[in-house]
């Protein structure tokens, strides 16, 4: 029996503004579910124009979900309304749990360059944890493992585990694993993972095949238009694969490297009421939400 993944389907990632001014770039995100479940959103905010991010994200809610923000050049600030106030920088990770509740800001900044590339992933809690007390993991760039393979493939350990290796996240409830994975010219990479995880795969620089499918309209692809007819049998910058269901995953490069966020979990099955930053299960208890959040009840005394 071949347990091989197939591609599901291939994604363009599509501009959009978000916060008070943010241009930035969805990998995924609200018109995709349940494609995803468990995770609910991907942005890609890598930027060499300071006025397409410095605007940022003032405060807003979160409630019901994590956020988590991995950033690979200049930095990104964060406070909340609990007192918290913290730096991510040079390839490190915030994993917020939002849970009952929390209003926080996250402001970027560039380089010295003016430069800053980062990626905000957003997971599903599921219903008995979405008002669990919030909690935040800040995790440095050195504090997550990184592993190069005898065939020059290098990959840093965010959240799950290879070979004999764990990543500094732990303890969540989709179990998810989180990888950044960089493979040199001509190399390919096989990557085992059990049935019925839903995963995917975010190309953020070079060039690749994925699952050994090298025929072009070989599988569904949705471009940034109705117009967009251009189909590859290589996935570059800014694509998302999505897997269909089985048990390992093959990427293969030619002439050009590639690197790639590679993150799975286990799905939730459960309804999912969704409006702006809150995710719930029932539209009554996300009126509830707005509504303490309107009514200043929406941070609880054991968050």
């Amino acid at each position: 029996m071949d347990t091989r993944r197939k591609i599901g389907k291939v994604f363009k990632s599509m501009q959009v503004l978000e916060g008070a001014g943010v241009l930035l770039k969805r990998a995924f995100g609200f018109s995709q579910l349940p494609l995803f479940d468990p995770f609910l959103l991907l942005d890609d905010f890598r930027s060499a124009r300071p006025e397409e991010y410095l605007k940022g994200f003032p405060w807003h809610p979160h409630r019901g979900i994590e956020t988590i923000t991995y950033v690979l050049d200049g930095s990104v600030e964060h406070a909340d309304s609990m007192g918290n106030r913290g730096v991510i920088s040079g390839g490190g990770v915030q994993w917020m749990t939002a849970g009952s509740g929390v209003i926080h800001e996250e402001m970027p900044s560039g380089n010295e360059r003016g430069e800053v590339a980062g990626f905000q992933l957003w997971a599903n809690l599921p219903a008995s944890e979405k008002m669990m007390p919030p909690r935040y993991r800040d995790i440095r760039s050195s504090e997550i493992p990184v592993l190069r393979l005898d065939n020059g493939v290098e990959i840093r350990i965010i959240c799950g585990r290879y070979a004999q290796s764990t990543g500094p996240v732990s303890g969540i409830a989709i179990d998810p694993e989180y990888l950044d994975i960089t493979l040199p010219p001509n190399a390919s990479f096989t990557h085992g993972m059990p049935g019925g995880r839903k995963a995917f795969a975010y190309v953020i620089g070079g060039k690749g095949v994925f699952c050994n499918q090298d025929e072009p309209f070989g599988y569904d692809t949705e471009g940034v238009s109705y117009f967009d007819m251009e189909s590859s049998a290589l996935a570059e910058n800014g694509t998302l694969v999505l897997f269909g269901d089985g048990e390992s995953i093959t990427i293969t490069t030619g002439a050009d490297p590639l690197r790639m966020l590679l993150i799975s979990g286990n799905p939730l099955n459960e309804p999912v009421a969704w409006h702006g930053p809150i995710v719930m299960n029932t539209r009554e208890e996300l009126r509830l939400a707005f509504e303490e959040f309107q009514n200043g009840t929406f941070i609880k005394a054991d968050g």
